[in-house]
């Protein structure tokens, strides 16, 4: 085949027209990607005071700086702030943190780091909420009835009890162990009873009245004095009462030696009452005479004379029969 002039000049101007189209196109695409990334010209002020103006498409501040290899110190500070978009000012600006910035900084990365080391050594928490009974304390109250007299003694009128309260609590643990304890609220179950205690004159008397002629009480100082068969008088009918044991029987000669002391008598007296003790209930305490009763029955009925007291009642029955009250040797006193 044989190709003429004309025809390989032909050719040629295709070739020409195809290839100014492709770079027509080409150069069109340029155009458009430029158009759509909106390349801007932006100027970086550095800490320095150093001027850049830097063309970029970014518009994040810390996008443009790391485009740019630009790096924060520090001590330094970006306005805008590396998160924001640059400004219509196209401007960004590095800067020296002033002393309370700097002190600001460093406390929040200290308070981060702390926080952080909290939350990786500290143990599981847990709450409950607890009951507890609480006693409260009674208090003492003193009479003094002896009018100014040089020799007293104090007397329990009444024994004191604590009161009882229950308390609510919140208490929180950690890891198992008691790491704060909060009242939330508490209800009064038992008030106190106070304690009474009589400050008394001591006087010295002499008695004969319901007594044989030769027999002389005496009274002074707290103590009593009595004959010898007063005295095994008054232990048979102590021992008849309570014979079980020596505080039983000190708390029996010690109801009558309180009733004497507020009526101005004597234990001996009391004793007789008519309907009180079994004296004269009935005769059992006679088989108890000449001495037919324990040591530590005598001995409790001295200690008592002497002035030594195991309670502040007056009055005492059997435990059997159920009275409330405070129990010593087989009796509740009250």
């Amino acid at each position: 085949m044989i190709i003429t002039n004309n025809e390989e000049k032909a050719s040629i101007s295709i070739r020409k027209i195809i290839g100014v189209f492709l770079l027509s196109i080409f150069l069109f695409g340029i155009a458009v990607l430029a158009t759509n990334a909106q390349v801007n010209t932006v100027k970086i002020v550095l800490s320095s005071d150093y001027e850049m103006d830097v063309i970029t498409s970014k518009t994040k501040v810390s996008d443009i700086l790391e485009e740019k290899h630009i790096i924060l110190l520090p001590d330094e500070k970006v306005t805008p702030s590396l998160d924001e978009e640059i400004t219509t000012s196209k401007k960004i600006v590095i800067s020296k943190l002033s002393d309370d910035e700097e002190i600001v900084q460093l406390a929040e990365n200290s308070i981060d780091l702390s926080m952080e080391n909290v939350l990786e050594h500290y143990g599981q928490i847990t709450e409950k909420i607890i009951v507890e009974e609480v006693a409260i304390p009674y208090e003492t109250i003193t009479k003094d009835v002896s009018n100014g007299g040089s020799e007293t003694r104090d007397r329990v009128i009444r024994n004191g009890q604590d009161g009882l309260k229950q308390v609510t609590y919140r208490v929180r643990y950690q890891d198992g162990v008691e790491i704060e304890k909060t009242e939330i609220s508490s209800q009064i179950v038992k008030e106190p009873v106070s304690k009474i205690v009589q400050v008394q004159k001591v006087t010295t008397r002499s008695q004969s009245a319901s007594r044989t002629s030769n027999s002389v009480i005496s009274y002074g100082n707290g103590r009593w004095s009595y004959s010898a068969s007063e005295m095994d008088l008054i232990c048979a009918i102590t021992a008849q009462e309570c014979n079980s044991s020596y505080a039983g029987a000190l708390a029996v000669i010690t109801t009558a030696c309180n009733r004497a002391e507020s009526r101005g008598t004597d234990p001996l007296t009391e004793y007789k009452r008519k309907g009180q003790f079994c004296y004269s209930i009935d005769s059992h305490w006679k088989r108890r005479l000449n001495g037919n009763y324990s040591s530590v029955v005598r001995q409790a009925v001295t200690d008592a004379l002497n002035g030594k007291r195991n309670h502040g009642f007056y009055s005492f029955r059997s435990a059997s029969t159920g009275k409330s009250g405070t129990v010593i040797g087989g009796n509740v006193y009250f």
